[in-house]
């Protein structure tokens, strides 16, 4: 687990900059298009990823060193997520409490299977379902800093089983590829079941 260091302001900068970007464009001394263009990435669903995404790396990464190493580094590790996922959703971090009840969702996967670990079922009424952040087809990425990418299906259980208080995730949405693979795990279960999922009520 990385050291303790000081907490990121991302969400009051981006805040601030908006802001300030205001005080300009009611000024009239800049080109108001620009301005507004640039408020525009700023507001932005996407904008807000990347800021999570980085938060969640530069918590959990473990890099001994200078703040300013330990930002490149996480900067590195952003910029690799987002592209790793061109051509589909982008990462995104949900926050889930772990209470008694579980987590309220199923996955699904794993490197056993020639496949990614997979959201398989929202539990109606479950954690996950009243939370509203977790989607059936969000991919898992990691748990709680952990890379699940390419782990086999008993790891990211035992990732989910071992967290306590809340559970950080990082997924992203690609449904069309889960379909495929519940089409496939279907065929296999029709010759040998042995399709494993985990029901988290």
């Amino acid at each position: 687990m990385a050291e303790v260091s000081e907490p990121l302001t991302l969400a009051r900068d981006v805040k601030r900059s908006i802001e300030l970007l205001e005080k300009l464009q009611s000024s009239g001394d800049f080109p108001t298009t620009k301005l507004a263009a640039l408020q525009k990435v700023l507001n932005s669903d996407f904008l807000n990823s990347v800021r999570e995404v980085y938060e969640h790396v530069y918590e959990t990464v473990d890099i001994q060193g200078s703040h300013d190493v330990r930002a490149s580094a996480t900067a590195k590790a952003t910029v690799a997520a987002f592209a790793a996922s061109e051509g589909h959703a982008h990462p995104r971090v949900v926050e889930l409490p772990k209470t008694e009840e579980g987590l309220g969702f199923n996955v699904m996967g794993g490197k056993e299977q020639n496949s990614p670990i997979y959201i398989s079922r929202i539990i109606p009424g479950g954690v996950a379902d009243r939370h509203g952040g977790l989607k059936r087809g969000d991919q898992l990425l990691s748990v709680n800093g952990v890379s699940v990418e390419g782990e086999n299906h008993e790891r990211a259980v035992e990732l989910l089983k071992q967290a306590s208080g809340s559970v950080k995730l990082v997924v992203r949405y690609t449904p069309k590829v889960l379909e495929e693979m519940e089409m496939r795990f279907d065929k296999q279960r029709t010759n040998s079941n042995t399709t494993k999922f985990v029901v988290y009520k």
